[in-house]
């Protein structure tokens, strides 16, 4: 859920009530410190009594922009699971050149608790245990941690930061992995700087007061009034990530500020900040590190001749060009959408960042007479793109995508073992911006993909006289199960020392033989075939035994299990896993505890969990199902899915019990 707040313009003769405050350092109360647990969630480690920021614009003692930053905040920590809120690390960037920093002091930090005799006391935080870490050229630490941490406690900490990135109001997560009583957030803009004002999340604020502070801007000669803007929740509960979703910041309920215009104090003219898509575009088709490197036609125009000869056919030109582009190269796992050094020296040297790699994919596509462009994304764990308001630095990652006939082909060429017409998992994120040299860019819905993950067993067993059972094992990995199976057993020098690592993972399972089939044929399902033998497991009453058919990938914890879940639950794409079992059983053997046939269907067409059992004379089939149909579900579906794997866990429990008869 995402609201828009507008920043409203007030009339100068608007006289500003009283602001909100921040509350007095370095006091704590006798309830604070006897507080067991907290009532509104009774399960937290810890609870923020009170959190307090201030942003504001103003001018430096060097006459420039500057954004201060205050920051204080107050916690009780129950239990030793919270203790990690006494480590704190603050963030100072700089610029490649050194000469603009941001600086972080007045840092305050203060542990309360209660001795062994019921007596108040505190601990203060020693200022020469603070000190930046330098962690490059354009990012140091200041790290913390709060003195004399026990069960009970109250931490309390406070400091300031200096920017020089006057423009970057800091976001204000009202929600963490913790819950807070109270969090409250004041912001001072001049009124010669507009910002786009947005709430995210499903919370709502419980306080928004916007009032006019008179006079308080003034610089070169120059002065206005400010808009302060007051925002405010109450019993915030904590945000509990889960298996199964994109960034977190994409559901945390914040605020968000981002620069639309400004006045140039030294001669009034008004800038407008925010841009269009058409502004990017031209942008992008002119910035050296991408467009440039788009239209450097003569790149692989000799190279790519001998990479299609003798193919006539689009496809299949543009399947060997993709093959070719990953083979070129080896990723150096940097993220980004442009070439840093250029797609010339990334060629030389044979390895580049995702852009360099895909970049240098679209030209060779192009070169080859193909219709091409290039798709900016963001990552998972980067977070979606505000349509609203286009921003470059929002997108962190590259693909190309290739246009033949009426199909069009999504293209990853930094993975040597991702088949034409895939992407990899971390790219499925929301919407992708199309972008060419000769045509406007525009969105691409990168939930709804002919991208599917399809896992299916077969398996044919005959128990023998004996008490084991000895037959086939048959798995088809399809899709992107395919993919990252091929990366798995590619993690081994050969297949073979993939298979013992498999063996040793399987306790009274023996392999006896096994094939693969169709490991470099990434086009095509990967086959593996095992025959194997299984020791018996015989029950307390003579002549019985019990058989569990799910030795491979069984289900034993349901990965959904909070009562509600306020943010979607989130594949990357649709699914499918299939198990059959065959088996034959001697003669004198029936099946005393034959598996509950079971069908279940999610709400929408969302999934199916479907579990059939025939028997015919001393054959029986068993079959299992488990489908996803969809690779976004709201969390209106949450309840149905949770119940669903309830359901799949209690099956895939049940063991089957063979007795022999007398």
């Amino acid at each position: 859920m995402k609201k828009t707040l507008l920043l409203l313009v007030f009339c100068a003769s608007f006289i500003k009530p009283a602001s909100a405050q921040d509350f007095p350092f370095g006091t704590v109360s006798d309830d604070e410190l006897s507080m067991k647990k907290y009532s509104g969630d009774t399960s937290a480690h810890a609870v923020v009594l009170r959190e307090f920021g201030k942003a504001r614009i103003d001018v430096g003692s060097d006459n420039n922009l500057r954004m201060w930053y205050e920051y204080h905040v107050k916690i009780k920590i129950f239990d030793a699971k919270g203790f990690d809120e006494g480590t704190v690390k603050l963030l100072a960037v700089n610029t490649d050149d050194g000469n603009r920093y941001e600086t972080i002091d007045d840092i305050k930090g203060v542990t309360y608790y209660k001795d062994d005799d019921g007596l108040s006391r505190k601990v203060e935080l020693e200022n020469k245990k603070i000190y930046p870490v330098k962690e490059n050229k354009n990012r140091s630490y200041y790290n913390f941690a709060l003195p004399g941490l026990r069960n009970g406690c109250v931490i309390e900490y406070s400091y300031r930061k200096e920017s020089y990135r006057w423009s970057d109001i800091p976001p204000w997560y009202f929600q963490r992995q913790i819950p807070k009583i109270f969090s409250e957030y004041e912001v001072h803009i001049p009124a010669y700087y507009d910002f786009n004002v947005s709430l995210k999340g499903a919370l709502k604020l419980t306080k928004n007061n916007p009032t006019i502070e008179n006079k308080c801007f003034t610089a070169g000669g120059n002065s206005c009034d400010c808009s302060v803007l007051d925002f405010g929740m109450n019993n915030i509960p904590a945000f509990v990530e889960e298996d199964y979703m994109t960034s977190r910041y994409n559901f945390l309920s914040a605020i968000n500020f981002e620069l639309s215009q400004y006045t140039d104090l030294s001669n009034g003219v008004k800038n407008k900040v925010t841009t269009e898509w058409k502004d990017i575009d031209y942008q992008l088709k002119d910035d050296f590190a991408f467009g440039s490197q788009l239209k450097k036609k003569s790149l692989f125009k000799d190279r790519i001749i001998p990479v299609i000869a003798g193919k006539t056919e689009p496809l299949d030109k543009a399947k060997a060009v993709y093959t070719y582009i990953q083979h070129l190269f080896k990723w150096n796992e940097y993220y980004g959408i442009e070439s840093r050094d250029g797609l010339s020296k990334a060629i030389d040297a044979h390895e580049g960042s995702c852009a360099d790699i895909n970049l240098a994919l679209v030209n060779a596509l192009t070169a080859a007479g193909l219709n091409a462009e290039t798709v900016l994304l963001s990552t998972r764990e980067n977070g979606t793109v505000n349509p609203l308001y286009p921003v470059i630095s929002d997108f962190d990652y590259v693909i190309a995508k290739v246009n033949i006939g009426d199909k069009n082909y999504l293209l990853d060429a930094t993975d040597a073992l991702l088949p034409f017409g895939t992407i990899p998992l971390r790219c499925l994120n929301d919407k992708g911006r199309v972008f060419s040299l000769d045509k406007p860019s525009y969105w691409m819905d990168l939930q709804n993909l002919p991208q599917r993950e399809k896992n299916t067993y077969a398996l044919d067993f005959t128990l023998q006289d004996d008490g084991k059972l000895k037959g086939t094992l048959i798995h088809y990995s399809i899709g992107y199960d395919a993919y990252t199976k091929r990366k798995a057993i590619k993690k081994f020098n050969t297949f073979d020392e993939y298979v013992d690592d498999l063996a040793g993972k399987m306790s009274k399972i023996k392999i006896l033989k096994s094939e693969i089939t169709n490991l470099d044929s990434l086009d095509l399902p990967l086959g593996e075939k095992y025959e194997v033998e299984i020791a018996s497991h015989n029950t307390a009453n003579s002549g019985k035994i019990a058989f569990s058919p799910f030795f491979i990938d069984k289900i034993n914890t349901n990965p959904f299990k909070l009562a509600e879940r306020s943010y979607p639950v989130d594949w990357g794409m649709p699914s499918i896993d299939m198990f059959v079992l065959t088996m034959h059983l001697p003669a004198n053997y029936t099946v005393e505890t034959p598996p509950q046939t079971t069908s279940i269907a999610l709400p929408n067409d969302g999934g199916k969990f479907v579990v059939n059992y025939q028997a015919e004379g001393n054959i029986f089939t068993f079959s299992h199902l488990i489908q996803f149909s969809k690779s976004v579900y709201s969390s209106e579906e949450y309840p149905y899915l949770k119940e669903l794997y309830n359901k799949i866990i209690s099956s895939e429990k049940a063991e089957m019990i063979f007795t022999k008869n007398k």
